[in-house]
This record gives structure tokens, C-alpha cells and sequence, in this order.
């Protein structure tokens, strides 16, 4: 015996209960179901006995790529008693304004994701006091001042304490960020600093010359292609990029100081050509020259407020917010984004293609641009971003 049910609804209740009445009465004939449409069932439904099934079954997966807003997830404290509460604010990987998604990645811009999460703090009274978490060696100029400019707009709407915990790489951008913050904890082992700016640009005129390429611009405005990897950069064009690239550093310098500047050693508060002629003869530490130094040496030359553990940044902002030292600690989630500690980080980094092979200059589909941004390894200077 066959038995079709195209379209469960409300009206073919009858049709329900007699699948159910042959099931009952011990049917031995197959009864296939096909249902079409919505289905909805509410209260209790139990079902006696043993139910075997046998077939396909077929499943669909939404492709509309909705995402669920990010809500409060709690990860640490007593989140029984309600209250108010502080919360982490990841900020990991490279921070450029665009999609950075890789295998296994999110997926998502990370200035677009940090807007969302403040904003969901700003409209969220029980969030008492604010962790930015970073754990970056910096990015793009234009994006991490938008982050940063983000934390004060946080800042003034709510007025809520903001620390910022430098994990193991505190550097450039992520830096930048960090000195919004009304105070800043570093690991010991943490890597900080690289208050720099940096600009990938590369000749590849005899690479290209090797396979008979030879490029042919039809342009108007002679330095339009100001920076072209096809051609050498002339000396006013390379003048042209540079002061663009001394502006950005003085709104990086300027920012430490204006916010670090009774903490910084009196050296690092004049001109470096000044501190080369000290008369003391004290040997001159220029904090502005891109170096990186650890999280120890950042704390005694200013740059940090305390040596620490994530802890005890959560503990320093709750304090700040006059919270009980058992106040619930939450990380900010999408549903399909696990958290189950203060620590776990959202996966988001770029895809840099299954061949594992990177040629500097070649992938213009990310044009370069000004970086605060510490270059420790290959990938990052062959990556434009």
C-alpha cells in the first residue's frame, strides 16, 4: 500500500491521522510520505514502538549567506546574577578594510565586524566596561584608524573604561588602536611597537622584459602610475610617496604621544636630530623609528601602562567600571561562532592560494597601500592587501 501526502498543512490534518491509524494498526506495507511546503507541529507528539526508516534523505543548505547579528556569549564569571558586564572585543590577523576569508575562514571584513561589535556595546547598557583584545601586526593606515576612531566614538556615547590587552603581537595597527584605550596591559613576551608606516612597491620591468612583455600605458596625468611594478619608479614620484608616507607616520607619532606623553622618556618627546645632540651623552632611543621591543621594555619606555595576563586586563577594566570581581565576562558571537573561553579567536585570514607560491608585485588585484604595518615574514611583504 502506498500512501501520498503532498502538501501537509492544516487542512490535511485527516490525512495525518490516518498515517498514523496504519502505522498503529500494524501496516506491513510501505508507506512513502512526500511533503511539500511548510510543516510546523506544536505541543507533544511521542511516538511507541520502533520506527525504521529507509531511503535518501535530501537536505538543503540556505545560500542567501544571512548571517546572524553578534550577541553577548558568556565565557567567564557568574552570569546567574545578571548585572552588568564586561566584554572582550577581539581584534586579530591583518586589519585591512575588504574580506580577508580563507579556507576554513569566516570570512569576514574585519573593520565591518569590529563597527558591529561596538555598536552592539554602545546599544547595550548591561556592557559596563570594554577588553580590545589584539593580537595583530597591524594593516592598512585607513583601517585601523577607522577602528580606532570607532573606539572614541564608544567612548564618548557611553563613557565606559576601555583597556587593551596586547597579546602576542601588539605591532603597527594594532598598536595605533591600542593607544585609544584608557589604558594598555602587555604580556611580558609580547612583541609592541612598530610605530612605522610602510609601502609595498616593486619593479618588475626586466621579470616582464624575460617573457617579451612589454607594457604600453595610454594615460593622462603623467604620475597616474605612480608606483607600477611594470616600470622604474622615477626619483619625484618616489619623493611623491614618501612624504605621503611621513604625513602618516607624524599622525602615528602624534597620537603616542598625545596619548602616552607623561609615560614616554623625555628623549622621545622632542626631534630625533635634538636627542642625537644630547649633551648628557645619554644614548637616544628613538621609540618612532619602527622598531619592535617586548612587552617588559614597552612598560619601562612608556608605551605600556602594566606587564599582564588577559586576566588581568578584564580584572583592571572591571575594576575601572566598579564591577564585582565576579562580573560575567562575554565574548561578542555569531551563532554559527563557537566561544568557550576568553581566548578563542574567530578565524579569519587571507586565502593566499592552494600552490604555496607568492611572487611580489604580481596579484594586482590587491593594489598596495600605505600600512601600519610590522613585516616580520615574506608573505606579508608580498601581499599588497
Amino acid at each position: 500500500m502506498f500512501f501520498s501526502v503532498w502538501h501537509l498543512r492544516s487542512s490535511h490534518l485527516m490525512s495525518l491521522l490516518t498515517l498514523f491509524l496504519l502505522t498503529a494498526l500494524g501496516c506491513k506495507h510501505p508507506i512513502r510520505a512526500l511533503v511539500g511546503g511548510g510543516m510546523k507541529i506544536g505541543g507533544q507528539m511521542g511516538v511507541d514502538g520502533d520506527i525504521k526508516m529507509a531511503g535518501e534523505v535530501t537536505t538543503v543548505t540556505r545560500t542567501d549567506n544571512t548571517a546572524s547579528p553578534v550577541h553577548p556569549v558568556v565565557v567567564d564569571g557568574n552570569a546567574s546574577c545578571g548585572g552588568r558586564r564586561v566584554a572582550i572585543i577581539d581584534v586579530d590577523g591583518i586589519l585591512v578594510d575588504r574580506v580577508v576569508g580563507g579556507i576554513g575562514s569566516m570570512g569576514e571584513n574585519p573593520v565591518a565586524l569590529f563597527r558591529e561589535k561596538i555598536r552592539r556595546v554602545e546599544n547595550d547598557a548591561s556592557i559596563a566596561a570594554v577588553v580590545l583584545r589584539i593580537n595583530t601586526f597591524g594593516g592598512g593606515v585607513t583601517a585601523t584608524d577607522i577602528l580606532a576612531h570607532d573606539v572614541e566614538r564608544l567612548k564618548q556615547r557611553r563613557g565606559i573604561p576601555v583597556v587593551a590587552c596586547l597579546m602576542t603581537t601588539g605591532c603597527g595597527g594594532g598598536y595605533y588602536l591600542a593607544t585609544h584605550a584608557d589604558h594598555i596591559v602587555a604580556h611580558e613576551t609580547s612583541v609592541v611597537g612598530g610605530i612605522g608606516v610602510i609601502l609595498n612597491a616593486y619593479n618588475m620591468e626586466l621579470a616582464l622584459e624575460q617573457y617579451n612583455i612589454v607594457s604600453i600605458p595610454v594615460k593622462a596625468g603623467d604620475k597616474i602610475d605612480t608606483g607600477s611594478p611594470e616600470r622604474v619608479m622615477k626619483d619625484n614620484e618616489r619623493s611623491l610617496l614618501q612624504s605621503m608616507a611621513d604625513q602618516f607616520h607624524d599622525r602615528f607619532i602624534n597620537q603616542v604621544r598625545d596619548a602616552r606623553g607623561l609615560n614616554l622618556p623625555a628623549l622621545a618627546m622632542v626631534d630625533q636630530d635634538v636627542a642625537d645632540a644630547d649633551p648628557d651623552g645619554e644614548e637616544p632611543v628613538d621609540l618612532f623609528d619602527g622598531r619592535v621591543v617586548t612587552g617588559r621594555q614597552a612598560f619601562e619606555f612608556g608605551l605600556v601602562d602594566a606587564t599582564g595576563y588577559l586576566d588581568d586586563a578584564i580584572t583592571t577594566a572591571g575594576q575601572l567600571a566598579g564591577l564585582p570581581s565576579d562580573a560575567a565576562v562575554v565574548l561578542l558571537r555569531r551563532d554559527n561562532d563557537r566561544a568557550l573561553s576568553e581566548f578563542d579567536v574567530t578565524p579569519n585570514s587571507p586565502m593566499t592560494g592552494l600552490v604555496p607560491l607568492s611572487f611580489p608585485g604580481m596579484d594586482r588585484a590587491s593594489m598596495p597601500t600605505f600600512l601600519y604595518l610590522w613585516q616580520p615574514e615574506p608573505k606579508l611583504a608580498s601581499q599588497n592587501f
